[in-house]
């Protein structure tokens, strides 16, 4: 069994995906035709999907969300999503949509539950994987929009919602002004989670653990930047949900192999990292693909592959009773596959 195999195969959760991120290029011209969206000239979809930075890539993103109209639009593309995770051996998933951008299009929130809700069961029923749903603010909306924003996920919750994130252009939208947003959804029995220290300084991590209270980070490579924090995230084994194929799209950090890479030097320091695939089709990737660029890039074996998984199911919203049961039967399966591994690794040897 080749290491990309056994990469796929091994089970994890997918706890950083975000549903728009995630539409295949091919299903966004489909759904662009069908619903009459105007779309850049184009020979091939791939001229559209260009960008190097976060705000470009933004604006791709958005344009990709405004093709989702009605139930069938969003059944469509959460089944795809979570089929491709499930093909990257996720048994778990927890992902991000943003009802923003389609409540812009005059699209009923209950019209994106309805074709996600379904999908999510499908999903189930056809490859046993289980989801939930983390709605997600847009900081740029700002507080009072927050508050919108959570009035209308608190008025349709379901158990298959499970938390609120918070995300898009962190730079100029610190978390801070977040906290009151934040208290309250702790209050009404929300899990909480915020992209911080991307693009922004390692003071929004620390402001986002602090202040919002979230119960994990996403992204947060700057965290490296403040010798201090990383001491204090370690000890606290804080999460950090990390991204390899988007660090090398649209943040500076181009380079996985280097010495200082963010990813590297948080592996190096002890954090508890968690790897994610964040918007697959846009950098063109999938689960089992970044846990394979970090092995490749970072000389990971397939015991600290194996660690990075059991995080991903650790760092979930599950109930602990299933992670319970579940890092027992995980565990042992894994084992398992490490000791075909190292039979075929073996073999190999013998017959070279």
């Amino acid at each position: 069994m080749a290491l990309e195999a056994f990469i796929r195969n091994i089970p994890k959760t997918e706890i950083h995906i975000h549903l728009e991120g995630a539409i295949n290029p091919e299903t966004f011209l489909k759904l662009s035709r069908k619903n009459k969206l105007e779309i850049p000239d184009h020979k091939n979809v791939s001229e559209i999907y260009q960008y190097d930075n976060l705000l470009d890539f933004l604006k791709v993103y958005n344009m990709a969300s405004r093709s989702v109209i009605d139930a069938d639009d969003f059944h469509l593309i959460t089944y795809e999503m979570l089929q491709a995770c499930a093909n990257s051996g996720a048994r778990y998933v927890e992902f991000f949509f943003s009802p923003h951008v389609h409540l812009e299009c005059d699209v009923a929130y209950q019209t994106m539950l309805a074709g996600m809700f379904r999908a999510m069961d499908d999903i189930e029923t056809d490859f046993g994987l289980i989801s939930r749903l983390i709605p997600a603010h847009n900081r740029e909306l700002g507080l009072e929009r927050g508050f919108e924003f959570l009035d209308m996920v608190l008025a349709h919750r379901t158990d298959k919602v499970i938390g609120i994130g918070l995300d898009f252009d962190e730079t100029p939208f610190p978390p801070a002004q977040f906290k009151p947003l934040f208290d309250r959804a702790r209050q009404a029995g929300l899990h909480r989670t915020a992209h911080a220290g991307e693009g922004g300084p390692a003071s929004n991590v620390r402001d986002s653990l602090d202040l919002l209270k979230v119960e994990r980070i996403d992204h947060g490579y700057r965290v490296m930047e403040d010798l201090d924090l990383v001491a204090r995230c370690r000890a606290d084994r804080t999460v950090f949900t990390i991204c390899p194929s988007s660090t090398v799209g649209v943040t500076i950090w181009r380079d996985l192999a280097a010495k200082d890479h963010p990813i590297r030097q948080m592996i190096e320091a002890g954090l508890t990292i968690v790897v994610a695939a964040d918007d697959p089709p846009m950098f063109e990737t999938d689960l089992a693909n970044e846990y394979q660029m970090l092995a490749t890039n970072m000389n990971l074996d397939a015991a600290a592959l194996k660690t990075l998984a059991l995080n991903s199911l650790e760092a979930s919203w599950l109930d602990e009773s299933v992670k319970r049961d579940w890092r027992a039967s995980w565990s042992r399966e894994i084992d398992e596959q490490i000791a075909l591994l190292d039979a075929e690794n073996s073999d190999a040897l013998t017959s070279a």
